[in-house]
């Protein structure tokens, strides 16, 4: 059994991965109904390499593991983690000396050693896509240093996590064949035609999670200049993506150097990872390539978590944002309902970005007044949060800047207009200036906007006051209903209500 505190519901949860190229440590702190990452370390211990040919662990491999593991342990123990598990795949599972090597970490540790088989690892690996995509329809791919699983997901099913695979085709086990690119792309042949799974991503989307992958990923996104350097949700169209394959997997580690900042012992396995992809995608013929952050560790501790408490990760991680760094009594919700009229036509979508706005508006208050917009949207942009594509990000970051009261040609919003076009940034815009008039009326007490109504109407943007009383009116009032007005293209005016009613004076 992992180590774990059963008097509550973990709050921190630690998984160590012992893959058959890397050994990782991450520490997730639980955040409502989602998790984000306390601590990341990895170290690239290449336990599979040569396993191929001896049929056994790496010994300086596992030398390295043996000393990392006992730091991994140490750390997340000091760090209180509630939950502790510890993962082995591929390489240990295969390799002879395996079970000795997993019973010693058992020994240094006192925390016993899970070798999972490869349709769990596959398994879990298609549960932590879904958990950062819940939308997800295709196959994953997931690359470890010895195997590749291939899982069919959709999350319009029951299960969502479908039938899989596990191919022997991880860099390492490649490496064997040196720079014979025939031998290993002969090898990698023989293996497709146990994966018919491959045929359902035809049409659809192959979503790869691993660190060979994802570094593929980053090398795109410095040679094509992207401007939003995040991983997760990453998208290349295939026949794009089959033209950059080609070119990373002819390439030298001394080559990749020269264009990256990745580690030496990453960069020796991205060809041999292009090379396995590119096959992949020839037999199974996606329409993109989605890169997910989100994989087997993800997978693992979202099921640590309570199956009712599972929720949206864009929202849950918005409102505890905004519980941690708002003003007290901040409701999005609330906020949600109040600029709803001028609003009325959202599609489910579009009103998830709106009420996750909605919760992140008062983030920044504590900043200094010059920085609000600036340091709303970078962390906006940025924030660690599966479940949100790239345009979504950039719809939410623009919001954010107009609602602390960023100029329209504000330099710092050059790397989200490129995600979006016109009208989708416009749009950001005027959530950000109705949430900005909201603000100025009620100075951050949100139960004052009971008091007020706000309404599109006979092409005018009305604000609704109360019968007396001037709490409600004033120059700023004024200047940022106008701004909104023109944002939306509307006429504005404001009217007193007809009937009294009791207002703060």
């Amino acid at each position: 059994m992992p180590d774990r505190n059963h008097s509550a519901v973990a709050s921190r949860i630690a998984v160590v991965d012992v893959g058959s190229n890397s050994l990782r440590l991450v520490v997730y702190e639980r955040l409502g109904a989602t998790l984000l990452p306390l601590l990341n370390e990895k170290v690239m211990c290449a336990l599979g390499r040569g396993i191929a040919a001896t049929g056994r662990l790496n010994p300086d491999g596992v030398a390295l593991a043996f000393a990392n593991v006992q730091r991994f342990v140490a750390l997340a123990r000091a760090l209180a983690v509630d939950h502790l598990a510890i993962i082995a795949t591929a390489a240990v599972r295969e390799a002879a000396d395996g079970a000795a090597f997993a019973a010693e970490i058992e020994a240094l540790c006192g925390i016993p050693v899970r070798i999972i088989d490869g349709g769990e690892e596959g398994r879990l690996s298609a549960a932590g896509v879904l958990a950062g995509i819940p939308y997800a329809d295709g196959v994953v791919g997931d690359l470890g240093g010895g195997s590749v699983e291939l899982v069919r997901v959709d999350a319009t099913t029951t299960p969502a996590v479908g039938a899989g695979v596990s191919l022997p085709l991880g860099p390492l086990r490649l490496a064997e064949f040196g720079d014979n690119r025939k031998a290993v792309i002969e090898q990698i042949e023989a293996a497709l035609p146990a994966a018919p799974v491959l045929r359902e991503c035809a049409g659809r989307a192959l979503y790869l999670v691993g660190g060979a992958w994802r570094a593929i990923a980053r090398l795109h996104i410095e040679q094509t200049r992207y401007p939003l350097h995040i991983i997760h949700q990453y998208k290349i169209a295939r026949r794009p993506a089959e033209a950059f394959l080609e070119l990373v997997a002819a390439q030298s580690r001394r080559s990749l150097e020269r264009v990256t900042g990745m580690s030496r012992r990453r960069l020796e396995v991205v060809p041999l990872a292009a090379t396995i992809l590119r096959r992949l995608i020839a037999a199974g013929r996606p329409d993109r390539l989605v890169f997910s952050a989100f994989g087997l560790r993800e997978g693992y501790a979202y099921g640590v978590l309570p199956g009712g408490e599972r929720a949206d990760p864009l929202i849950a991680g918005a409102m505890t944002m905004a519980r941690r760094q708002s003003r007290p009594g901040n409701d999005g919700d609330r906020l949600l309902r109040w600029i709803s009229p001028v609003f009325p036509r959202l599609n489910e979508a579009r009103r998830r970005l709106y009420r996750a706005a909605c919760w992140l508006s008062d983030t920044a208050w504590t900043e200094h007044p010059d920085y609000r917009a600036e340091l709303a949207f970078l962390r906006s942009l940025r924030m660690p949060v599966g479940a949100i594509e790239h345009s979504e990000r950039a719809f939410i970051a623009l919001a954010m800047h107009a609602r602390y009261g960023g100029p329209a040609d504000d330099p710092v919003k050059t790397a989200a207009l490129p995600l979006l076009d016109d009208d989708a940034a416009a749009e950001a815009r005027s959530l950000g200036l109705a949430l900005r008039l909201a603000y100025t009326l009620c100075g951050g007490a949100l139960d004052l906007l009971d008091q007020v109504l706000l309404d599109a109407k006979s092409n005018a943007l009305v604000l609704e006051l109360p019968a007396s009383g001037g709490l409600f009116v004033g120059e700023a009032v004024q200047r940022r209903l106008d701004a909104f007005g023109r944002a939306m293209g509307l006429a504005t005016r404001t009217e007193r209500r007809l009937n009294p009613t009791p207002v703060l004076a």
